[in-house]
């Protein structure tokens, strides 16, 4: 396991083609977006552990260099940009 620190803003690029953005941070979370090709499956683990999820497709994105793009709606609920 590689152990990072990382504060809002910050992204880590798994592979060049998975990016994961800190967006804020707290005292007792973290509130993280994914960029995936869309044939990624995203889940959060608890969820698939309970057997309530299956993999979903993330958005594709291609955001100009140098400009991150803005979080996109993860299972139909809009994610607010820059928080």
């Amino acid at each position: 396991m590689l152990i990072l620190s990382r504060r809002p803003g910050d992204a880590i690029l798994i592979d060049g083609g998975i990016r994961i953005v800190v967006l804020a941070s707290g005292q007792r979370c973290v509130r993280l977006g994914i960029e995936a090709p869309a044939e990624v499956g995203i889940v959060r683990e608890e969820v698939l552990a309970r057997g309530e999820g299956r993999p979903t497709a993330a958005p594709a994105s291609d955001p100009a260099p140098g400009n991150p793009s803005p979080v996109k709606p993860v299972n139909g609920k809009p994610t607010p940009e820059g928080r």
